[in-house]
């Protein structure tokens, strides 16, 4: 076959990008070289800053802002509610606790008689849309791409915590519907940015793509600090503009910055373009747009495990978030500025340890330690299992410093599921990574709203040991029968629906694999070759 046949066939089968594929002459370039009549020639786009790290940093800070904008008001909330006894209030805390009587009490003054019911809906609103719309992120991410949902996402949010304080002095029901649009907009973000991952990162290096999903970790481990400085200069007012205005600033270097696919990128470099290109299958880049088979999706076992098995791990986690606060008051005594600093430091950790987790994984999928499916199930037991059998000696120990290190321990081991059942949904759906998520998010986040509800029944009295270990001894179960399934049937190879149904055909085994294949190129001394 002879060159210029072997470039018309490559022209017809994906489109052409500028000089990364071909020069003035029509002859294929290869890296960042381009190979005519035994000449080499530099027409390759340079830049100092790889593509896929600035995608990195863009998927980092958007989690980071989203959960900025989803938490203030659990903060903002409190000074927000007029204390209905303001002296009653300051001498409870005094008695409370003797060494909170060296630290100053401010009274926030709030300005809204509103019932706790009341505010239970406030915070819960959220997420109640926030499950409801992961569907819906999935298939919007399939038709209009991870730039378009996200940014629009995270813009409607932002957008919505800049009118939550005229929205609060209106009526608590207006800020109600801005909470559930919040809620609704911001599930649309996990699954738009998992299907992105696919186009742009190869497989041996999503792992550590997955940590940047820990920016959320950072911006809870900052809201709260942040907003208290904000609510005791300027008011809860202040909280909600800066969140917005964050946001909305943030969705400006968002649209400067994103692209969908490396092809739509402008700046990005021809060695890094031909390193994805070469990394990445033909399959996933057709698939771009296919309808979701959701019939297949609810039925594919290995899609239902990372659903459960996530489950449990959500369990662990809201465990640590929600019941931390309360058990290190009433049972470890400690006074409210220490509450809030060995509450929110385990958040902060959390992003290095998910780097170093995902690194690791990187590194026995390159080393070939083990299989990746093998990597996958050893970091979810490392994420869920580990810490909920953890979590049974807290509720046994009675030395203080040891309680906190297994609590460490434990907050620090869950981000390991970025590195496991998370960095799988990837694995067995690269074409279908946002509606998979969508689907077992909404198996998983369940939790959220079921945690509480069973705590708040276990640990009636706050202050009763035994309460809290029954507590514990729950999460350990979940923690370790969710596991489970995913042990079972959990998988990291592709799953037959994750490709387009015009683009299979049986091998001669009767195996189903892509018609799209990945062409060989060779470069000869004064030429490049296309073999099929």
């Amino acid at each position: 076959m002879s060159l210029s046949r072997d470039v018309r066939v490559q022209r017809k089968s994906k489109p052409v990008k500028c000089s990364r594929h071909f020069n003035q002459n029509g002859l294929v370039s290869v890296g960042d070289r381009i190979y005519a009549n035994n000449t080499v020639t530099d027409q390759c786009n340079t830049s100092w800053i790889p593509a896929r790290l600035v995608l990195y940093f863009l998927s980092w800070s958007g989690f980071l802002v989203s959960f900025m904008m989803r938490n203030d008001i659990n903060i903002a909330l409190v000074s927000m509610i007029r204390a209905k006894n303001d002296t009653i209030l300051q001498s409870s805390v005094n008695a409370s606790n003797a060494s909170d009587t060296k630290v100053p009490i401010t009274m926030y003054g709030g300005e809204f008689e509103w019932s706790s019911s009341v505010q239970s809906v406030i915070l819960g609103s959220f997420y109640a849309c926030y499950v409801l719309s992961q569907v819906v992120g999935g298939v919007a991410t399939q038709y209009f791409g991870t730039k378009n949902v996200f940014g629009w996402s995270q813009f409607v949010t932002a957008a919505c915590s800049l009118g939550i304080p005229m929205a609060s002095s209106y009526h608590y029901s207006a800020l109600i519907l801005l909470r559930s649009i919040q809620g609704f907009a911001s599930g649309l973000t996990w699954p738009a940015m998992y299907a992105i991952v696919s186009y742009w990162i190869p497989a041996k290096e999503r792992s550590r793509f997955m940590s940047s999903f820990q920016g959320f970790s950072v911006g809870i481990g900052l809201t709260y600090p942040l907003c208290g400085f904000i609510i005791n200069y300027w008011g809860w007012r202040l909280v909600f503009y800066t969140s917005g205005t964050i946001g909305m600033s943030w969705c400006l270097m968002w649209y400067l910055l994103a692209f969908n696919s490396p092809d739509e990128h402008p700046r990005i470099s021809c060695h890094e373009y031909e390193y994805i290109q070469r990394n990445i299958d033909d399959s996933i880049r057709a698939g771009q747009g296919m309808n979701v088979p959701w019939r297949s999706i609810f039925t594919s076992l290995p899609a239902w495990s990372i659903g459960v098995t996530t489950f449990g791990r959500i369990w662990v986690h809201y465990t640590f978030i929600m019941g931390g606060p309360a058990y290190m008051k009433n049972i470890l005594g400690v006074n409210i500025q220490t509450n809030g600093l060995l509450s929110g430091t385990p958040f902060l950790c959390s992003y290095i340890s998910s780097v170093v987790f995902c690194w690791i994984a990187d590194y026995m999928m390159k080393r070939h330690v083990m299989s990746l499916t093998n990597i996958r199930k050893f970091f979810t037991i490392l994420s869920q299992v580990l810490p909920g059998i953890l979590a049974l000696f807290i509720g046994y120990c009675t030395d203080f410093y040891i309680i906190l290190l297994i609590w460490f321990i434990s907050v620090t081991l869950i981000t390991a599921s970025y590195a496991g059942p998370m960095a799988n949904i990837v694995d067995i759906a690269p074409n279908l990574a946002g509606p998979v998520l969508a689907f077992a998010q909404t198996i998983h986040m369940s939790a959220s709203f079921l945690n509480p509800v069973v705590q708040g029944f276990i640990v009636t009295d706050t202050t009763d040991v035994g309460q809290w270990k029954l507590a514990f001894i729950t999460m350990a179960v979940i923690a370790c029968t969710t596991y489970i399934m995913f042990h079972v049937y959990g998988t990291a190879e592709i799953q037959p629906w994750n490709y387009p149904p015009t683009k299979l055909l049986p091998d001669t085994n009767g195996a189903i694999k892509p018609m799209i294949e990945k062409p060989t190129t060779i470069a000869t001394q004064n030429s490049v070759l296309l073999v099929k």
